[in-house]
């Protein structure tokens, strides 16, 4: 059960990640208000609650004496994930920091960035912490309030990092991974792809062998014309040996 619970709130913790990243990159757009900014800090405290509870669930496991070897395997390559999304985490937050700075919600002409977000995000939020109708009462300081929350936040993500590799010694180059790069890709392949592929080929090898004999045809006839030119060469010439003797 240990294992299953971190595999759970890891997956948890990779879903709010992954919305939260999603909600940055319509900072500055169409899509940027008061509403999205507001979901933006409740994403991010939600990760960095899921962020607490992985890190402690993690580190008391590696750190348990009676954890099997294999046990301990799988626990350091769940201890890889996890600081791998802390890292995208963090930089994630760092981003919002910027873009919040370059596009504040209080200038009213502020220069919008195309980056294809149109419409609502409340949806995303929604659904990543299991919320629905998230609704935000107005705040004429949002901006400078969030901002300087957001800056403690990434101060307290970074210490939290320091803090997991001087607490727990795992080596991210010695864990293996648990399957062979491009996997997933080639696991999620539909059988109907699959048969498209193996039409194709079989309708390219086919022109292959014709191309091949034409290719073999051209050199025949090539011999066949150097042929004829040098028995016509070696016919003059014996002609005019004839004729001067």
């Amino acid at each position: 059960m240990g294992k299953d619970e971190c595999k759970t709130m890891l997956d948890a913790l990779n879903k709010v990640t992954a919305c939260y990243r999603h909600l940055v990159v319509a900072l500055g757009s169409t899509s940027d208000s008061q509403n999205l900014r507001e979901e933006l800090r409740k994403t991010r405290r939600k990760a960095q609650e899921l962020a607490a509870a992985n890190r402690t669930r993690l580190t008391a496991s590696l750190k348990d004496k009676t954890t099997t070897k294999d046990d301990r395997v799988e626990y350091e390559r769940l201890w890889v994930l996890f600081s791998s999304n802390m890292d995208l985490l963090e930089v994630d937050m760092k981003r919002s920091l910027e873009l919040g700075q370059d596009f504040p919600l209080k200038v009213p002409t502020r220069h919008l960035i195309a980056t294809g977000m149109t419409g609502s995000t409340t949806a995303v939020a929604a659904r990543a912490m299991s919320v629905q109708n998230m609704k935000y009462e107005a705040d004429s300081n949002v901006d400078t309030a969030d901002l300087r929350e957001l800056r403690t936040e990434i101060g307290q993500v970074s210490r939290m990092m320091e803090e997991m590799e001087m607490k727990v010694q795992v080596a991210p180059w010695a864990v293996e991974a648990k399957q062979e790069p491009g996997a997933e890709l080639k696991s999620n392949m539909s059988v109907g792809d699959s048969s498209v592929g193996v039409i194709s080929i079989c309708d390219e090898e086919p022109k292959e062998d014709e191309a091949g004999e034409r290719e073999a045809g051209s050199g025949t006839f090539c011999a066949v014309l150097v042929f004829a030119v040098i028995l016509l060469v070696a016919g003059v010439l014996g002609y005019l040996v004839v004729s001067m003797s």
